[in-house]
């Protein structure tokens, strides 16, 4: 189930396409996911809000914004899935997809760094690598999981990169949708990195801020043993087929 508002398709028709769109995944995520999408619409550009089976009142704050277009599932598939509908969806209209996670943790506005990042690559992907891991509200399971992720992303022949868990993101839009994910829920950000690599897609890192809500305010769909184990599966495969593909050239890092 999905929704235009008549202001949305006044500003999208058919035939003309906006080079960047945003998609916000949102999963029991009512306490932030208004201030996200008002901070996202700061940006003037199309924002769509995926919400991906939730059961708290994500969806009835989702609904109060006119100027968005909203996908919603009707049961939780996983933030792989939301993102891919929401990929679908945006390449209607748009080049490029903004991610960005609707817990509060990005700065919206800081996705005009990662815009003039993409302009000065042909179709790449663009990860906004957080600098406040070591904040005192940073869980050490969240510090953790992305050592471990980094180093698995790396041992699967993917690109060289430090921070493989963020969803501040943008996405070269369809080409995004042919790397051949086979995740659908958390494992999906990590496994397209490496997908990504393996086509020549160039992963540039651009350094952006993050905020983390002290524990009890803060909503987390990350569970250490459960993803973990998720994340093995995805690797021992992904290296499994590591030996049947030729590593691509890394971008380093965009320091401007």
């Amino acid at each position: 189930m999905d929704r235009f508002s008549s202001s949305a398709e006044a500003r999208h028709q058919p035939g003309k396409k906006d080079r960047f769109a945003v998609v916000i995944p949102a999963y029991n995520h009512a306490r932030a996911v208004e201030k996200v999408i008002a901070e996202a619409l700061e940006l003037e550009l199309p924002v769509f809000v995926v919400d991906d089976g939730s059961t708290d009142d994500t969806r009835e704050r989702v609904w109060g914004f006119p100027d968005i277009r909203i996908i919603a599932h009707e049961k939780n598939l996983g933030k792989g899935a939301a993102l891919i509908a929401g990929f679908l969806e945006a390449s209607q209209i748009a080049d490029w997809a903004i991610t960005m996670d609707a817990d509060g943790q990005h700065n919206p506005l800081d996705a005009k760094i990662l815009i003039r990042t993409a302009r000065q690559y042909r179709k790449a992907l663009i990860v906004g690598r957080r600098t406040g891991m070591n904040d005192p509200h940073v869980h050490w399971t969240s510090r953790f999981g992305r050592k471990f992720s980094n180093f698995w992303v790396r041992a699967s022949s993917g690109p060289k990169i430090s921070d493989s868990q963020s969803g501040f993101r943008i996405y070269p839009l369809p080409e995004a949708l042919a790397w051949q994910t086979k995740s659908r829920r958390f494992e999906f950000e990590v496994e397209i990195l490496v997908r990504a690599h393996w086509q020549g897609v160039p992963v540039v890192e651009v350094p952006v801020g993050v905020s983390y809500l002290p524990a009890g305010q803060r909503v987390s769909h990350f569970r250490p043993w459960r993803d973990f184990f998720r994340n093995a599966k995805t690797f021992t495969g992904l290296i499994v087929r590591r030996f049947f593909k030729r590593p691509a050239k890394t971008v380093p890092e965009n320091k401007a």
